[in-house]
């Protein structure tokens, strides 16, 4: 414990590391108090039926990442979710469109031209979002939550909602330049955060008012919500290192190269995505069928504890997992970088054997990660099976458990790289606590 204490104060002794963590504390605070102002022109006392809506489904999706800001109607009401929509797009592109790839290959100016493209699709969701949106907005809320009526009034909230969404793009962006961690993946984390100490008060008064043994049941889901942590950390850390030669090079009186490093496979290289793209892909029967749940495929998939809803979602996640895997790691462009640099993997001729090496690896450590993932995804549903209420059944698994996991590891890497840097000592012994690249 003593240890922990000297490092929180290297932590702040460091100006630089201090200013920035104040900096992303203040923005992150900005956010969170943007999430609890409505709309101008609609009644606060009059959103019960909305944040109903936005408690079940798809749109507690939407809502969770959103930090509660979609139910609230709120001018932040949609969040972050447009910018990443268009990010997986634009990922996507890099993948299939040559110019795009042509861009992923100009480095620092190509990276600029990406962020570009991202934003202006960024907007072009808005523009269906937006609307669509404020027509939910009219469907679900009595006609006197509007005390402004008619179609002006459409267009200057749909504005306000862009400008929302814009301004935690910014808000992101700052963070990430001159904050700490990734702006717009600590924004998500703290929009999650924020609902944990509701979800375990709430879980807590429903155990201690039972007198057969709910305290001990509370202590146990306690117990279990850490082991699951911990199973999850090794899930977002677990790597196959690939030992990567490089031939010796005499330029003057200086030797280059003659080294071994390694290239890190992630388990879990697809991060959230499977889960996400999973969940919308549920939501089709229920849209289909004009939202009326009770026939049908529609109410197969809108029982959330059912056997068959769980098990096509596990499907779905696994088949995503392998898919995305395999549009954002390349192993031709791997063995290529490595070929044109003198790298070669031992025993491994370079060029296509190189490729089908690295690709061999990928399939067989993605199958075990795509397994774990599906299982983490259908974690909640057990959770609310065992009577756990389902605000905090979602922190046992899925997207939420994942993105808190990530996010942390990625933000104390940050911290201990500053540490290091200084020649003081890590948030670990060793000093070599390893985060993820992105979400």
């Amino acid at each position: 414990m003593k240890r922990f204490f000297q490092t929180i104060q290297n932590i702040f002794k460091i100006e630089e590391l201090r200013k920035r963590i104040v900096y992303t504390v203040l923005l992150l605070l900005v956010y969170r108090l943007g999430s609890f102002i409505v709309l101008p022109g609609i009644d606060p006392t009059q959103l019960a039926a909305l944040e109903e809506q936005a408690s079940s489904g798809l749109l507690s999706l939407l809502d969770m990442f959103s930090g509660g800001a979609f139910g609230n109607a709120s001018i932040f009401a949609l969040g972050v979710m447009p910018y990443i929509s268009a990010s997986i797009v634009i990922q996507l592109l890099g993948v299939m469109v040559p110019y795009f790839q042509k861009m992923q290959r100009e480095g620092e100016s190509g990276r600029r031209k990406m962020n570009q493209w991202t934003r202006f699709l960024t907007i072009a969701i808005l523009l269906i979002q937006g609307p669509a949106y404020i027509t939910n907005l009219h469907a679900q809320l009595p006609a006197e939550a509007f005390l402004v009526q008619g179609f002006s009034y459409n267009i200057f909230a749909t504005i306000v909602l862009m400008a929302g969404t814009m301004f935690v793009m910014w808000l992101g962006e700052r963070i990430t330049d001159r904050g700490l961690g990734n702006g717009i993946s600590l924004i998500i984390m703290v929009g999650i955060i924020a609902r944990l100490p509701f979800a375990l008060f709430a879980e807590a008064a429903q155990r201690w008012s039972q007198t057969n043994g709910g305290p001990l049941m509370f202590i146990i889901e306690i117990v279990f919500l850490f082991l699951i942590f911990v199973a999850t950390i090794a899930l977002v850390q677990g790597q196959r290192k690939v030992p990567v030669q490089y031939a010796k090079r005499i330029i003057g009186n200086k030797q280059y190269g003659g080294v071994r490093q390694y290239i890190p496979l992630k388990i879990n290289a697809a991060g959230v995505m499977p889960i996400i793209f999973a969940q919308a892909l549920m939501m089709f029967p229920l849209l289909l069928a004009g939202f009326d749940a009770t026939q049908g495929l529609a109410a197969t998939l809108s029982d959330y504890t059912g056997f068959w809803y769980n098990f096509i979602f596990a499907l779905l996640v696994g088949l995503f997992t392998f898919f995305y895997t395999a549009i954002t790691v390349n192993p031709n462009m791997m063995a290529e970088e490595m070929k044109k640099n003198g790298g070669f993997i031992p025993g491994v001729k370079p060029g296509k054997k190189t490729a089908d090496y690295l690709d061999a690896i990928m399939s067989r450590i993605t199958l075990p990660g795509s397994i774990f993932l599906a299982i983490v995804a259908i974690l909640p549903a057990f959770a609310m099976i065992f009577g756990i209420n389902n605000q905090f059944a979602q922190f046992y698994g899925g997207t939420s458990l994942l993105i808190l996991v990530g996010v942390v590891l990625d933000t104390l890497q940050q911290i201990e790289s500053h540490l290091l840097m200084r020649h003081y000592d890590g948030l670990m012994k060793t000093g070599r606590l390893k985060g993820r690249s992105g979400m």
